[in-house]
């Protein structure tokens, strides 16, 4: 009978590429040889990685194999559609095309070569990864000496003769849980006696009694699963019609957009500080909450968008703040497509969990936003499973608990948690990704993985160029504006509201702040005449005109230091000096330059120009400015401070592989293995050429036959603890002599393995890196 790992070794060139597409952790690192790749195909974790992609159907499938293996008829297409009630032929067949593609389970060609009675097995480790009771069925019936089962499969007639109670009990456990407590009442123990007596039940403990798998099989009339799980479960949700979702959907993006930018605002003139465990202090994000007028939530959620899309990042000062990047000046001046565009993709390929924020973790400590502590390496997995969701049923409002009946079908065994849904729900509809509960046309395009920005410009309504402007300082536009128009706005008034008109206000500080960006009254008033449909009302431009009456009269400054003499003679000639131009004095009064460079580095100057002059306090008194200088210790420099504009996470670069990439890689990398298996092969037929010229008749020893190979070694364990078989162990003990055993192989996990000595009727549990050579007992 041939193996897996034979199996494997007898696949076709594209057969284990598409193994090595559909698994891509077994390509990586490279594996040396066939033998080692069905050593890591057998591997617990990816064994658990491969499952955790399979639906309910493909795993009710996995199920039924490993259920039925282990009884004396084989597995079969056949026999696995009859065990699974409501199956196809057609369903049995594509499911098990996937799950043989992916090595989850063979058959034995050389046993039969007919597609419907070929035999099917799970592959090796595939049993203790599902666990002691699949498909819901118990252990098997003890065997004797004779190796046939204690107590034969009892008839189920005979419980219409048996003790009351006793059809209730094997009814609770026929499908599962298999393993129940025995009763402790005289009448209970009674019928559990009976049972256990007539072969119904076997006693696993003095306080529990199980249901033998032979026995559930008749009770379940041959069945593995009562229903089969071929389609998702189809949700109820109330439908809407596309441009109703898009209408809500667009207000989101704006709405998202323009705080993002007003964050960049806020934190271009006071940058808040980096926390020393880095992220942002809980203090300032308030602060910017309350300048953006939004909730600390959404506020949170604004400063990881913005983090994500690298418009902000730590400045690597020698005190770090918080500050837009020089990719932020190039995102305010693009469109409002693009710059959605890029906060939608930092967004769906994010990782991080900012509704975390303000909660605390097991130690107590609040998680703050940009914290490190914030990454969940399956965030960006549910993202993308909950769009493919949304994207499969178009135009249903889909709550959470709806998105996650169908996860628990399409991924059974990485169940999300259905809070974590909720959360995501709430920033795609921030994000205009959803709309009324459902998937925009932009949502659509991020799941389909195509150009989002490209479906937000189709979804746009066609842009406005005027404004209803009113006595009241306010201003209406009837719907989006255009881009000449809203940067009027955008410096010159306030939002009071959006939707499907934009409600504007003018006043006086909104005014000061355009005549701060470079503009005057009277461009202004010719700006917003050129857009108004009305003129312009006679309040708004007495606002305008007194606004710019007073802009510029009084100036602030700042100066790092300053030179202050009695006689204006002295400081003749310093401002126009070329050699002090990097001190950056300027004239403030015919006695009193400032400087823009600090009073030690000013001092420090002077002097070398050949002048001699003093420092003095806020009181005029002079100081020693030298010897504080030398007082102070010099602060430590941050070591290896990133640059400016380097993400807040110091380790966010990926290698990205295009599809053409892996494919070319894959292939080179089946080339080589097929050549390294030639070799091999060269090899062995060479070795035993030379074995039978030099010592002819001598016969070779079960011990120097099998596998040296590590990893060949763990595959034919793991093989021999599937088929319950006996396999020759040559074990290095503590003194490094080899020792040779025959056991059988009980269970390989943590780098252990547990087998039964046969010869000595005892329990063996050796490291792995202690064996040296696994042989097989068959004398083929």
């Amino acid at each position: 009978m041939a193996s897996f790992s034979d199996t494997l070794r007898t696949r076709s060139n594209s057969a284990l590429i598409s193994l090595l597409q559909a698994r891509p952790d077994l390509a990586v690192p490279a594996p040396g040889s066939l033998a080692s790749l069905a050593a890591r195909a057998t591997n617990r974790s990816s064994l658990e990685r491969a499952l955790a992609g399979l639906d309910q159907f493909h795993l009710q499938i996995i199920e039924t194999i490993v259920a039925l293996t282990p009884l004396p008829d084989a597995v079969t297409a056949p026999g696995i559609k009859t065990a699974i009630a409501g199956s196809t032929r057609k369903a049995v067949d594509a499911a098990l095309t996937t799950l043989n593609t992916l090595a989850l389970v063979w058959f034995d060609a050389d046993v039969s070569t007919d597609v419907r009675t070929r035999p099917w097995h799970p592959a090796p480790g595939m049993a203790d990864l599902i666990g002691p009771y699949p498909a819901g069925l118990g252990p098997l019936r003890p065997l004797g000496a004779t190796g046939s089962a204690v107590v034969p499969v009892p008839d189920v007639a005979l419980l219409t003769t048996g003790p009351t109670g006793a059809s209730t009990i094997l009814s609770a456990l026929t499908w599962g849980p298999p393993v129940g407590r025995a009763p402790v009442s005289p009448s209970g123990a009674k019928v559990t006696d009976w049972l256990v007596t007539n072969g119904f039940l076997i006693r696993t403990d003095n306080s529990h009694v199980a249901l033998p798998r032979e026995v559930a099989l008749t009770l379940r009339k041959g069945k593995t699963f009562p229903t089969a799980a071929t389609h998702a479960p189809t949700p109820e949700a109330a439908e809407f019609p596309i441009e109703q979702i898009n209408a809500q959907a667009l207000g989101a993006v704006d709405a998202t957009v323009h705080l993002v930018a007003e964050l960049l605002a806020a934190w271009t003139i006071a940058p808040p500080a980096v926390l020393r465990s880095g992220g942002l202090g809980i203090r300032d994000l308030r602060k910017v909450a309350a300048r953006l007028e939004v909730s600390e939530a959404e506020t949170a959620f604004i400063v990881e968008l913005a983090a994500g899309a690298g418009l902000i990042t730590d400045d690597a000062a020698l005190t770090p703040h918080l500050a837009p990047t020089p990719a932020a000046e190039e995102w305010l001046a693009s469109d409002l497509a693009s710059r959605w565009s890029r906060l939608v993709h930092a967004w769906a390929g994010s990782n991080r969990t900012p509704w975390l924020v303000g909660t605390r973790d097991a130690r107590g400590a609040l998680f703050a936003p940009l914290s490190p502590e914030l990454v969940r390496p399956w965030v960006t997995r549910l993202r993308t499973s909950t769009l493919q969701v949304l994207a499969d049923h178009p135009g249903l409002a889909l709550d959470a608990d709806a998105i996650a009946s169908v996860l628990a079908w399409r991924t059974p065994r990485a169940i999300p948690p259905a809070s974590a849904i909720t959360e995501l729900l709430g920033e795609a509809e921030r994000l205009g990704v959803i709309g009324a509960g459902a998937l925009s046309s932009m949502g659509a395009a991020v799941a389909a993985g195509t150009d989002p920005g490209s479906a937000l410009a189709e979804a746009l309504p066609s842009p406005v160029d005027e404004i209803l402007l009113q006595g009241d300082l306010t201003g209406i536009i009837p719907g989006r504006p255009s881009p000449a128009l809203y940067h009027l706005i955008d410096a010159a008034a306030t939002i009071e509201s959006r939707g499907g008109a934009l409600t504007v206000r003018f006043t006086d500080r909104s005014i000061t702040d355009a005549l701060d960006g470079g503009m005057d009254a009277e461009s202004l008033l010719t700006g917003l005449g050129a857009h108004s449909r009305t003129g312009i009302p006679q309040p708004l431009e007495y606002l305008i005109r007194d606004a710019g009456r007073r802009h510029g009269r009084l100036r602030v400054g700042s100066g790092a230091s300053y030179i202050r003499v009695e006689d204006p003679a002295l400081l003749t000639g310093l401002v126009e000096d070329s050699r002090l131009r990097a001190l950056g004095l300027r004239t403030l009064a015919p006695t009193v330059l400032v400087a823009q460079v600090s009073a030690p580095e000013l001092l420090d100057a002077l002097r070398e120009h050949g002048l001699a002059p003093v420092a003095e306090g806020l009181d005029g008194a002079l100081i020693d400015v030298d010897a504080r200088r030398r007082a102070t210790i010099a602060p430590s420099v941050r070591a290896q401070a990133p640059t400016r504009g380097q993400s807040i996470e110091r380790d966010t670069s990926v290698l990205v592989e295009s599809d053409a990439d892996r494919d070319s890689r894959i292939s080179a990398l089946v080339t080589k293995l097929r050549a390294n298996a030639a070799a091999e092969a060269a090899g062995d037929k060479a070795d035993e050429a030379s074995a039978s010229e030099g010592a002819q008749g001598v016969v070779v020893p079960p011990s120097a036959s099998g596998t040296t190979d590590p990893a060949d070694a763990l595959t034919r364990l793991r093989e021999a603890i599937d088929a319950k078989s006996e396999v020759w162990l040559e074990v290095i003990d503590g003194y490094g002599q080899p020792e040779r055993r025959k056991v059988r192989p009980l269970r390989l996990e943590g780098g252990r393995l547990r087998a039964l000595d046969l010869t000595r009727e005892a329990e063996l549990t050796v490291a792995v890196h202690r064996i040296a050579r696994v042989a097989t007992t068959d004398p083929s």
